[in-house]
């Protein structure tokens, strides 16, 4: 490098100062060297924000075609499932901080109305199909309309929600869920308000 003289020296600086701090005017600038240190910064136009874009999802009809809730058959089977059941169970208990005999029924009740409920085995008790009284059950998925329950036979039932009356057994407390008003998804259960006197309605 060739050692520059004061006058290029000085015409560098004040040519980077200027660039540097584009919204100054000259006279600001050496106002500003002359009474406190300024801390040199590349200066750089802010990007514009945009919009951002949500990634698309699969709709129903494409999840139906790829198939991506369905249980393969040869896992279809009670025995594998029966492990979920006692995650299920030991769920309960935590979430009821124990299920003693002294417990309020309606405070279980409550928490089982929002409760997630894959695992637990199921019994449908009433029915207006006579064909799906009887059919007893682990839930292996839950959707807003039905219940997918594997039997011990090995055999994968879609049970309806709506006309059909379930019952739940836990450590010998005995709950029943009236399927015509507990059409919602598991997520949308949290946040709902349940009544917990009962209907005798299908």
């Amino acid at each position: 490098l060739q050692p520059q003289g004061a006058e290029q020296a000085r015409a560098f600086v004040s040519a980077f100062l200027k660039r540097s701090m584009p919204r100054m005017r000259g006279e600001a600038i050496q106002d500003a060297l002359a009474r406190k240190a300024v801390v040199l910064e590349h200066h750089c136009q802010k990007a514009a924000k945009g919009k951002r874009r949500r990634a698309k999802r699969f709709t129903a009809r494409q999840r139906r075609e790829l198939r991506l809730f369905e249980i393969e058959p040869e896992r279809r089977r009670y025995t594998i499932f029966l492990p979920l059941h006692e995650l299920w169970k030991q769920y309960i208990r935590d979430l009821c901080h124990g299920l003693k005999p002294d417990t309020q029924p309606h405070v279980i009740q409550s928490k089982l109305l929002k409760a997630d409920l894959h695992g637990a085995i199921v019994t449908v008790t009433k029915s207006r199909c006579p064909s799906y009284v009887g059919i007893t059950g682990i839930i292996l998925q839950e959707f807003k309309h039905i219940f997918k329950i594997i039997t011990k036979e090995d055999k994968l039932k879609v049970v309806p929600k709506q006309n059909n009356v379930f019952s739940l057994e836990i450590d010998g407390f005995i709950s029943y869920i009236y399927g015509s008003k507990f059409q919602l998804r598991a997520s949308e259960r949290s946040a709902k308000k349940f009544k917990l006197k009962g209907t005798i309605d299908l």
